[in-house]
Order: C-alpha cells, then structure tokens, then sequence
C-alpha cells in the first residue's frame, strides 16, 4: 500500500528498526516503568524449540515438519502493536488471537467462493499439529498460531484501494492521481472509487516498501504472474467488501500477499497462491459503515486509540516517534481490543471468547 496499515511477515525481511526490550518475555514487566495493561499479560515474544525463527513487528515466525513429513511455516501473531513504524514497549492482550482468527474466516470464505481458481496457504490453527512442543506452549499459541504451506514469497504486495485515504488522498490533492492512476476530478476525502484500483508495491532493501506501477510489478514477477496477481487481489477484494458490506463494514483498502508452492504436495509451483495474514484491521482500513461521510477522516476498527494517544504525547513533547515506543495505559489497550473483537463479531455474527 502506499501507505500500507499492515505488516508483512510471510516473506519476511529484517525490518528497520524493530525494538523489543529484552525483559518482554511473556508477562514480565518493565523494570523501571509501572506496567499499566490489564490482569491478562499478553503476548510479547516467543522463543520455541523450533528452527527458522524470525521476527516481524508483529509476527514470530518458525519452520517444522509436519507428522506427513511436509515441510510448513508457523506464523504467530503475538500481541505487540505498533505505530508509526515503532513497536509499543507492551502488548495489547489478545490482539494476535482476535487477528487471527480474522485472517481464519477469511481464508475459509477464499477457500468456499474462490476455490475453484484460488488456494491459500493455511493447513491448520490447531497448536497439537506443531511437533516438539511442550503443553505450556501450546497453551500460549492457542487461537494465535497459523500453520501454513511453504512458499516461495512474490516480492509484490498486491494493493487494491476501494476509497481515497491515507496518502491516496495526499497524492491525489496534488496531482489528481493514486500510485500514478489517474483519477476523476472533484473527489473528496474518503470517497468511494469508480472502481476498485490495483496499486501493488514491492518492499526496498532498507527502509518502507517502495509504490510501483503495474507494469514495474509484471518486471518483477513476470507479465503472466503480474497479471494474475491484480486479477486475484481485485476479485477476492470485491469479494470482501461486498460481504463485510452487508455486516456494516466498510472496507476502504488492504493488501494481500502471494507465494508458489514450493512442493508439489501444495500444488503447481507456477500458481500462486494465497498467504500471510488478509483482510485484517491491520492489513486493512476497515470503516464502521453507521459512520461513513466524506470529507473528512473516518473512524477505524484498528489501531486508531493507539494513534490518538500517540499524538497527544507528541503534542506534549513527551515523545518524539523514536524508539522505544511509550508504554500504553490500560485504557488504551481495552479501547484498541475492543475494536478489534467488534469487527470480528460483525463480520462473523459471533462473539469471540477470549
């Protein structure tokens, strides 16, 4: 996204600057500061007995082989959040659970409307199928973890934009364009598009992900693949936000990301298919439909609390949007979870029980 409100992990690259102080192990407390979130202690790292283990601002990511002896990636969406570029010096308890268990719903609706011309990478979210763990991990990783297939990651993060936010808004100001897609004029902030726009980008060496056109992604991955890709990320985003329509969800933008197969048990290597987390509040921008007027920002299911109490301590001069990010009181990270579980329970219609 050109201003992408997730992270990517799946094929994952050391980011800039991840800071995650050593004494956030799993309900440890800051030594110096007075841990202000709730009895629940949340999810900070892991360190399993497993290979491959990798870390992105959100996900712990390892390697295993499965009991039929196919290699899988275990991705874990713990409970660090973070913003602008900085990763919070405590968790949001749950966050990684309400996540992915979004993600879940997703790849099995993918799987029941697209499955005919569409696969994604998700085997399992069940802990009991990770070998080599103990019962206390197992415990911990419990509606967390994704066991998925093994890809070789397309280096293009698909994009589609159904509405005019974020630096879409910005760019269009100035030149009546998105990613370089022209666009009407007179639109206003937040306005729905004509149609749905494929905007990928490609992630840099150093620094944030880099805004290609379509042509610069068919380079990277071949006109067929390329094409393919755009083809797939605007049909499964149509797809979404007709759904999440009906349920009062505004799905203004996300992105998606796509691997081949790396063993034929998962399927012809020259296919892609889906992967990562998707459409999640934090590869999204999902808006509360009851809300919805143009013009101005919209409110968000995301990380908008966070963003909020952000900037006011910036205001005061507090804090300067370095590392290392400021702990977030109690009230914050209810405010933040609650969010997330209300997009859960409107897109699924169930509660979910944490």
């Amino acid at each position: 996204m050109c201003d992408s409100s997730g992270s990517s992990d799946v094929g994952w690259s050391p980011p800039t600057t991840i800071h995650i102080p050593l004494f956030h192990q799993v309900g440890i407390a800051h030594p110096t500061k007075t841990m202000t979130t709730s009895s629940t202690p949340g999810v900070m790292q892991t360190n399993l007995p497993l290979p491959g283990r990798r870390q992105g601002k959100v996900r712990d990511l390892y390697e295993t082989r499965l009991a039929d002896g196919r290699e899988a990636l275990i991705l874990i969406a713990s409970d660090r959040i973070s913003a602008f570029d900085v990763v919070m010096s405590n968790p949001v308890p749950n966050k990684g659970v309400v996540l992915t268990q979004i993600s879940k719903f997703w790849f099995s609706m993918v799987a029941s409307k697209l499955g005919d011309r569409l696969k994604h990478h998700l085997l399992s979210t069940d802990p009991a199928d990770i070998p080599g763990l103990s019962d206390k991990d197992r415990a911990m990783l419990k509606g967390r973890v994704m066991v998925g297939r093994m890809t070789k990651v397309i280096k293009v993060e698909c994009v589609v934009r159904g509405y005019l936010a974020g630096s879409g808004w910005k760019e269009y100001q100035k030149s009546q364009t998105v990613c370089g897609i022209k666009l009407p004029p007179g639109l206003k902030q937040c306005d729905k598009l004509p149609e749905p726009i494929y905007t990928p980008s490609t992630k840099a060496d150093v620094g944030h992900d880099e805004n290609i056109n379509f042509e610069q992604s068919c380079e990277i991955a071949g006109v067929e693949l390329g094409t393919k890709l755009r083809d797939l990320s605007l049909e499964i985003y149509k797809m979404a936000r007709d759904y999440a329509a009906q349920r009062g969800i505004i799905i203004a933008d996300t992105k998606f990301e796509f691997g081949l197969p790396v063993s034929e048990t998962d399927g012809d290597p020259t296919i892609p298919i889906l992967i990562d987390e998707v459409l999640t509040p934090d590869s999204s921008r999902f808006w509360p439909m009851d809300q919805y007027e143009p013009g101005r920002d919209q409110p968000s299911f995301d990380k908008q609390y966070v963003r909020n109490y952000l900037e006011e301590l910036v205001k005061a001069g507090k804090w300067d949007k370095t590392p290392p990010g400021p702990v977030l009181p109690d009230e914050v990270c209810k405010g933040t979870i609650d969010k997330y579980l209300e997009a859960y329970r409107l897109l699924t219609g169930k509660e979910l029980v944490l």
